[in-house]
């Protein structure tokens, strides 16, 4: 996967929509799946066509020290974060912001919904570090090289993250 991805941002880089497209394609799903998780829902489609731009706009940054997909999932991490500054400076705008924001009434007792109310407990650096290396399999090199932070803190959140679901959830293993 990872040696098409490669010839892909190449095409992208030399303005192929198509090639584009396809990455697009190929990512998509997983990235807002991720973005869910990490930013919410309700934030989580506009993040990804942010990030899905930037790719575009930014393809020819890609120096070839990683893989695509950890590249890209870096680029939606970052866009996540910038989209939560932007969230924490509206609220202190606007204290009703909260109240709309924090709105959790549509949570049901599936265990969807009881997995992202436990998900929410946890810090945005925990959730981005647990999904990317419990649901989508990164290692933890992967996840470090894609949320642009040290191994340590990655397993460090990984491990506590897990830690916090398995109390929230009632699995004592």
């Amino acid at each position: 996967m990872d040696e098409e991805d490669a010839a892909l941002l190449v095409a992208v880089c030399e303005g192929s929509e198509r090639a584009f497209n396809r990455l697009v394609d190929r990512h998509q799903q997983a990235v807002r799946v991720f973005l869910r998780r990490v930013v919410g829902r309700n934030d989580a489609d506009d993040v990804a066509q942010e990030t899905f731009l930037a790719v575009w706009k930014q393809a020819r940054s890609f120096r070839g020290d990683a893989n695509v997909r950890a590249w890209l999932f870096g680029i939606a991490w970052r866009k996540a974060k910038d989209t939560q500054r932007t969230w924490f400076r509206r609220r202190r705008r606007d204290a009703v912001w909260h109240e709309a924001a924090d709105d959790r009434d549509e949570f049901s007792g599936d265990l969807g919904h009881t997995l992202e109310r436990a998900l929410a407990s946890l810090s945005m650096d925990q959730r981005a570090a647990v999904t990317l290396c419990l649901a989508y399999e990164f290692t933890h090199s992967e996840a470090a090289e894609a949320l642009h932070m040290p191994l340590g803190t990655v397993k460090s959140h990984v491990t506590r993250g897990r830690d916090i679901l398995r109390e929230l959830l009632g699995d004592e293993e």
